[in-house]
């Protein structure tokens, strides 16, 4: 039974979904990081929120930690290359709060608009200070997102209800997609020149960090209002409190801080500035909303391979987790094989599919090709850390949809590129479940990869087979299965066979002095 860790505090109904999936949990929270190091080794996932910092040290003690869990979006307590070099999968939840953090946004935006707190604060001192408040409607002004994804378009949604007019700087968004939306698409300069308003809905990069800067504050329209309910560094605190105080931003609303808890800040008491402790999934719905599906994301993955919104690996959800589940094994196998045949440091790696396969989610297939070809590097490799490491060594890696079928009603095959020339493997599932090598180098060969085999190439000649029968028996070295291909009669042919023991160096030594062999291999699966 897979055992789970939570230790953020979380809606108690998250615990119970794991017990009801069959997932054994511990809710220990408020540990230091020397505590939690203790404890980590114990546990196959932990689910957090923003408390626990999830560090190297914390990473190096999680002996058998497979997937770490964020019960919301933002992902800063945890070191994501960190954890993918050691394999483990970091989810998030980034929608179970996307509504309580956009209606954050719109709820600073109108305190801002008609200085709620600084007339609330006034009148409940007993002053009546009618005529120092004159707010400005938001009807008719131009919002400008900072960030169109999840969140940003749920905020464009309720800006365009209110009449605004919406313009949008985000990279990955598309013409289509802001079609849909009813927004504009701009550049960050277009942004900054015309926005009324702005608000920030990103995630904090080294592309985002300070995208409002000095000198983009200063490309602003004068008396421009700003709200942040996305990460804390997204704005320069200095370059803003002097746009503050000088009056060119007319006003700001910060729900983040770049460093947190905020107990201090050089904000603070600054003129036209609301804060909020950091609300923006806040509501009891959200609380409850991202604890459910931090724990059906790591139940699903503990228990059925599914992986839902992982920041480092393909996405495959549980009901493709068993479809692909026998392709996956297939193409490790695949994979594996050629990182054992290789001899070169190879810079190049293409995965190819074709028939059912190229109907199919390919990335985790890709995935899983790496994750036995890297093997070649590295003893503990995954699908997680495989393309991290893959992209470390510089290793090209290139994906294939073919949805012609061939020979075979579906087909996997891996190409590299050696100083011999192109090469390739290629395999299929019998029965749409168990993997089978059928192509190895141009040969048709037919065979199941596991356990201890050995590879060899020969010349085909009568009687090879039984001398390295006779080879093997005298070392006591008990075959399991012989796969046999040629390229044609009297020329090179190949020979896979299982053992049911790895086969001992002097006794591979002996096989290579057979009459007539080329190559000798001992494989592991």
């Amino acid at each position: 039974m897979p055992k789970v860790l939570i230790s953020d505090k979380m809606d108690p109904q998250a615990a119970q979904i794991f017990r009801d999936r069959g997932v054994e949990v511990d809710e220990i929270t408020g540990k230091t990081p020397e505590e939690l190091k203790a404890i980590i080794g114990e546990y196959d996932g932990l689910a957090i929120r923003s408390s626990t910092k999830v560090t190297p040290e914390i990473l190096e003690a999680a002996t058998n930690l497979k997937v770490i869990g964020r019960a919301g979006i933002g992902v800063d307590n945890v070191d994501i290359p960190a954890a993918s070099s050691k394999g483990v999968v970091v989810m998030n939840t980034p929608f179970g709060n996307s509504i309580t953090t956009a209606e954050h946004a719109i709820a600073l935006m109108f305190a801002l608009a008609r200085q709620l707190p600084e007339a609330d604060a006034s009148t409940q001192a007993g002053k009546w200070e009618k005529n120092r408040f004159m707010g400005v409607e938001v009807t008719g002004k131009t919002l400008g997102l900072i960030g169109a994804g999840n969140i940003g378009s749920i905020v464009a949604s309720r800006a365009l209800g209110l009449k605004m007019k919406v313009v949008a700087f985000d990279p990955f968004l598309t013409p289509e997609r802001a079609i849909e939306m009813g927004v504009e698409k701009v550049d960050l300069d277009g942004l900054l020149s015309r926005a009324d308003f702005i608000t920030l809905h990103t995630p904090l990069t080294d592309q985002t960090r300070n995208i409002l800067s000095k000198e983009n504050l200063a490309k602003t329209k004068k008396g421009v209002r700003i709200v942040n309910c996305a990460r804390g560094g997204l704005i320069d605190e200095a370059a803003l409190k002097e746009a503050l105080e000088s009056g060119h931003v007319a006003g700001a609303a910060l729900d983040v801080f770049a460093v947190e808890p905020a107990k201090e800040n050089p904000l603070f008491g600054t003129p036209n500035l609301i804060c909020t402790p950091h609300l923006g999934a806040s509501t009891n719905e959200a609380q409850v909303n991202v604890a459910l599906q931090v724990a059906e994301q790591l139940s699903d993955y503990l228990l059925t391979g599914g992986v839902t919104n992982a920041l480092n690996m393909p996405s495959l959800s549980a009901e493709e987790a068993p479809k692909l589940k026998p392709y996956m094994a297939l193409a490790e196998n695949l994979g594996s094989l050629v990182g054992q045949l290789a001899a070169d440091d190879l810079d190049n790696i293409a995965v190819e599919v074709e028939g059912a396969a190229a109907e199919l989610n390919i990335k985790p297939i890709t995935g899983a090709v790496l994750a036995g070809f890297m093997r070649r590097y590295s003893d503990t490799v995954n699908m997680v850390n495989a393309p991290y490491l893959a992209k470390e060594r510089g290793l090209d890696v290139r994906e294939v949809r073919h949805e012609r079928e061939g020979d075979y009603h579906t087909l996997v095959r891996v190409t590299v590129d050696t100083s011999q020339g192109t090469r390739s493997v290629a395999g299929t599932l019998f029965g749409n479940s168990a993997p089978r090598l059928v192509e190895m180098f141009g040969i048709g060969i037919e065979a199941e990869l596991e356990g201890d085999m050995l590879y060899i190439v020969n010349e085909d000649t009568p009687g090879f087979i039984g001398r390295v029968g006779t080879t093997l028996g005298a070392a006591g070295i008990n075959i399991g299965t012989f796969n046999l291909g040629r390229r044609d009669a009297g020329g090179e042919a190949v020979l896979l066979l299982s053992v049911d023991n790895a086969i001992p160096d002097n006794v591979l030594d002996e096989v290579c002095k057979l009459p007539g062999v080329k190559r000798v291999k001992a494989l592991k699966f």
